[in-house]
Formats: structure tokens, sequence, C-alpha cells
């Protein structure tokens, strides 16, 4: 990812504000990245960060199926490495609605694709969030 992006540089500005307990100020960053992105990756990007300051679960839901379509919109592989931080956010948004077999689905697909990410801290957290999420819901049956 370019970290000259204007885009990625709001996106990275808000992750330090929420690690800096500042949640409104990196909700206003990420909505500043939203509105100032030019095309779907861009977009996606924005949407990933937006669905974790959401009031409601249901608008958070709304914003992982907003960057799910923004990355599949793509075309390329900029957004490959993605796809399991998109989909564990997708079945955790599901997971909270109550929609359990929507969210394994999602837990499925995120699993099914950490083995194509590099071995990384973030890979980890990935990684670690799935297994709790499957775990939950298996421990629901």
């Amino acid at each position: 990812m370019d970290p000259n992006n204007p885009i990625v540089k709001l996106c990275v500005a808000g992750m330090r504000a929420e690690g800096e307990n500042r949640f409104e100020e990196a909700r206003l960053l990420f909505t500043q990245a939203w509105e100032s992105s030019t095309d779907d990756f861009e977009a996606c990007i924005a949407a990933h960060f937006l669905a974790r300051h959401q009031e409601n679960p249901q608008d958070t839901l709304r914003w992982n199926q907003e960057a799910l379509a923004r990355a599949e919109a793509v075309g390329d592989d900029r957004v490959s490495d993605f796809y399991p931080s998109l989909y564990l956010n997708l079945g955790h948004a599901h997971e909270t609605l109550g929609d359990m077999e929507e969210a394994a689905r999602f837990y499925g697909l995120a699993s099914q694709g950490m083995d194509r990410l590099p071995d990384s801290r973030l890979s980890g957290i990935v990684r670690g969030a799935v297994e709790a999420g499957q775990k939950r819901l298996s421990n629901k049956d």
C-alpha cells in the first residue's frame, strides 16, 4: 500500500487517533477519507475503517458490506490481502446481529484466506480474531 496516498495517510492518522483513544477524531478522519476517495481501492480502505465507528450494528454491517463491494470492484490484486480482514469484520457484524449462519460463513472465508497472507503482526491479529469468532460460534451450538 502506498504510504503517500492521501486516503492511506488519513486512515493512518485515524488509526493513530484510535490508538490514543481519540475516537471522535478517528471517525472524522475516516469520514474524510471516505469523502475524498477517488476510486474503489481508496473507498474500500476508508469504508473498512469507517465500519468500526458506527453507532449501531446495522450500520457497522452496512459499512463492512460496502468495503467488500468496493474491494470486489477493484478488479486487481491490490486488495487481495484485505479479504481475510474484510471477511472477519463481516463475520463479526453478522454475529453481533445474531445471524450465526452468515457469521460462520464469513469466518470460514476469512480462515481460508489466511494462508495467502505474509507472516506479520497484523496477520496474527486477524488470524487470532477469526479463530476466536469460530470458537464463540462453536460454543453456541
